[in-house]
This record gives C-alpha cells, structure tokens and sequence, in this order.
C-alpha cells in the first residue's frame, strides 16, 4: 500500500502561483489513481484534480472551479504527484490532500484508500 507525504503549500498573495508535490512510498504507486483534494475550515472535502493510472490511460480531471489554473502531473519513476497551482484565489485557501485509489479517478473522497497528512494552502486578497 502506498503513503504519502505532501508539501509545497504556504503562504501567497492573489494572482501567485504554487506548486504542491506528494511523495510517494510504496510499490502500488504506479497502478494507482492519484487525486489532489482540499479542505477549508467549516466546508467539506472536495474534488480538486485526478490522474488515471499509466495503465488506465493517465487521463486527467479537474474540478470547475481550477480548470485552466491548475495542473496535475505525475512521475512514476520518482512516485512523485505534483499539482500546480497559478492564478491563484482567496477562494483557494484549504489544506490540500493527495491521495491514492486503485486505476481510475473517482470525484469521491470515500473512494480513496490511503492520504497524506496535507499541506496548507493561504491566499492572501
């Protein structure tokens, strides 16, 4: 089973750009779904990108809300995910989760068996 281990996250102005990574440990990484998720206080988790597994096509998701903005990638010779994150809002503010299920993205936060600890995210307007 895979862990994970985010980082990247910090503290910028509106209009910044960040880039988050996600270490992975772990043999499955590469058969894997990898998604990012974020979560601000009061509110409840939610969808921000996913990318398939290479044997699932490596196909890529986003929410609405960051398409065009952000951008989920992966590398499976470093089990490493990255999401990077321009233009970026007050509305944005969350801690941000990587997290890992079997192939195929799922928008479903229950669906994913194993996350990392998270990195925290704060626009400032």
């Amino acid at each position: 089973q895979v862990q994970l281990v985010e980082s990247g996250g910090g503290l910028v102005q509106a209009g910044d750009s960040l880039r988050l990574s996600c270490a992975a440990s772990g043999r499955s990484f590469s058969i894997s779904a990898m998604g990012w998720f974020r979560q601000a206080p009061g509110k409840e988790r939610e969808f921000v990108a996913g990318i398939s597994s290479p044997r699932s096509g490596g196909r890529l998701y986003y929410a609405d809300s960051v398409k065009g903005r952000f951008t989920i990638s992966r590398d499976n010779d470093r089990n490493a995910l990255y999401l990077q994150m321009n233009g970026l809002k007050p509305e944005d503010s969350a801690n941000y989760y990587c997290a890992a299920r079997p192939d195929v993205v799922s928008f479903r936060p229950s669906e994913y068996v194993t996350w990392g600890q998270g990195t925290q995210v704060t626009v400032s307007s």
